[in-house]
């Protein structure tokens, strides 16, 4: 027998038991002394020379040596296998010992037996079985048994051949201006064009341990094409095309296609104001004093001047807005702008854009003023995340405030409760006296009409709503100014210089620039606001 490892045998003398140790090639394993005694303990075989066989062992490498481990003449004993399934009952491995020299090997009917009580009921591998009965290998696991794994399904997976990314920025061109002719957060579309491509979910199939217990295959997702009117699937329900030429989104889930409404010179009177389904394009200006309203999104090739503007989605200034101090301008998506000045600007997005002169901008997201210009002077500037600028300010003191760190909508939301309870304050003002009048009349004993009766209960009626709504706006107050009074986040980097007249707000915490500070990023630190070096 060749055996590449280390190995050993015990030898039954008549003047007691030995073992054998028998040296493997260069490339196998040597024989370790814990091998030897593991094997010791299953035949019971506890009286012997430790410190003997020790050193027999670590001879045993070079050459064959045998040595008498006690005078007791042992039991026969014949070639054992020891057998252990993994954690995962996936395999089983095998540690086959010699038997004493003269003891009897193992048939394969044993092998499989052994296997069989030990629990294996699946995956045994017989050409490894056979090959080791025509060649035993000693010292050394060899697996027996392996079990089949699962073949995991594939989840459905939808595949949409326009942008559903509405937080990608406009690429820049190598000066820093905006690069309107890549706007990639527009997906326009033609009739025809396929909008998404379903692969549909596959069922994996379930696998088997060697104990014979099935293992199935992790569950799959799966999915429909949702979407809305205008679009049509294949028969099959695994492809979707639009029906119109226009602009998709994707929204929850569902797709929508709607048609664009272009304009293909001036908003003014020659079209009057514009109130539509979808997206409007203007190649022109749109002139002081007209409206656009768009449930999809607004790009002006133009100049918006003191107009209104409102869209569901984005809206693109390509130019930018000569607001006029009555120009206003409301997006739920992002607002990108060549410039703004006297205008107010709400976002529910980001706000890029080059320049902001006396302007009341607010956005959800960040707001961002870059490009050759990059400056803001005057008005006030409210971001929910961040605000990134080149110049702040002016050299002329121009009160300039810049705040972060809060929701706009939120801190909207808190100055509109706070006017109403004043304004409730100034009703109750005025209607308690009058009843304290009319009820000191009666308590009194004056006889009053019908008519100032009517208005006596009418002015009570009113006094009790007017408290109740007091009572409901106090507290939804006290919420509000709890949530921003908690706000922590936000920064403002200014990038070249923030001049003095400029007022730093982050989440309630004020600051004001009294000298000149350049390439700073403006972060709260508790209660106070620090100042970084970029």
């Amino acid at each position: 027998m060749v055996n590449r490892n280390g190995y050993f045998q015990l030898v039954i003398k008549a003047d007691g038991t030995y073992i054998r140790l028998i040296p493997g090639r260069s490339d196998g394993k040597a024989l370790e002394f814990n091998d030897v005694v593991n094997y010791f303990s299953k035949i019971q075989l506890y009286d012997y020379d430790v410190n003997a066989l020790a050193r027999a062992i670590n001879t045993s490498k070079d050459k064959m040596i045998e040595i008498k481990l006690t005078p007791a003449i042992f039991s026969q004993v014949n070639e054992l296998l020891d057998v252990s399934i993994s954690p995962d009952r996936m395999y089983v491995e095998g540690y086959f010992y010699p038997p004493v020299v003269g003891g009897k090997m193992l048939t394969k009917n044993d092998i499989l037996d052994i296997l069989k009580r030990a629990g294996v009921k699946y995956g045994v591998i017989e050409d490894i079985i056979d090959a080791y009965l025509i060649n035993p290998i000693y010292n050394e696991m060899i697996t027996l048994a392996r079990g089949l794994k699962p073949i995991e399904g594939k989840d459905a997976e939808i595949i949409y051949y326009f942008n559903t990314d509405k937080t990608l920025k406009p690429k820049e061109k190598e000066d820093g201006t905006v690069d309107f002719h890549q706007l990639d957060m527009i997906s326009s579309i033609n009739k025809g064009d396929l909008l998404a491509v379903l692969e549909p979910e596959v069922y994996g199939k379930p696998g088997i341990d060697v104990t014979g217990n099935a293992i199935p295959p992790r569950k799959v997702t799966k999915k429909v094409l949702k979407h809305s009117r205008d679009i049509h699937l294949s028969e099959d329900g695994l492809k979707m095309y639009s029906d119109v030429s226009g602009h998709v989104e994707l929204v929850n889930g569902k797709v929508f296609v709607s048609n664009t409404y272009e304009v293909l010179a001036d908003v003014d009177s020659s079209t009057g104001d514009i109130d539509y389904e979808g997206n409007v394009t203007v190649k022109g200006n749109v002139r002081a004093g007209y409206s656009i309203k768009a449930k999809g999104d607004i790009i002006v090739d133009g100049v918006v001047e003191g107009a209104r503007l409102y869209a569901t989605g984005q809206i693109v200034l390509k130019r930018g807005m000569q607001g006029m101090n009555k120009g206003i301008m409301e997006a739920e998506g992002n607002i990108i702008s060549k410039f703004f000045e006297n205008a107010v600007v709400k976002s529910g997005g980001y706000v890029s854009t080059e320049a902001i002169l006396h302007s009341k901008i607010s956005a959800r997201g960040d707001i961002i003023v870059g490009g050759k210009k990059g400056f803001i002077t005057g008005g006030e500037i409210t971001s929910g995340t961040s605000i990134t600028v080149k110049t702040a300010g002016s050299t002329m003191g121009t009160f300039t405030q810049l705040e972060v760190g809060i929701d706009p909508k939120k801190v909207e939301q808190y100055r509109e409760v706070q006017k109403r309870i004043a304004a409730i304050d100034a009703d109750l003002d005025k209607l308690l006296p009058i009843i304290e009048t009319y009820k000191r009349k009666i308590s009194q004993g004056e006889k009053l009409s019908p008519e100032k009766l009517e208005y006596i209960r009418l002015a009570t009626n009113n006094c009790i709503q007017l408290r109740t709504e007091y009572k409901e706006c106090q507290n939804k107050f006290d919420m509000l100014r709890v949530e921003i009074g908690n706000s922590d986040g936000g920064w403002i980097k200014v990038e070249n210089v923030a001049y003095p007249g400029v007022k730093i707000v982050i989440s309630n915490v004020n600051y004001h620039v009294k000298t000149e500070t350049h390439y700073s990023k403006f972060i709260r630190d508790r209660a106070d606001i620090k100042v970084v070096g970029l």
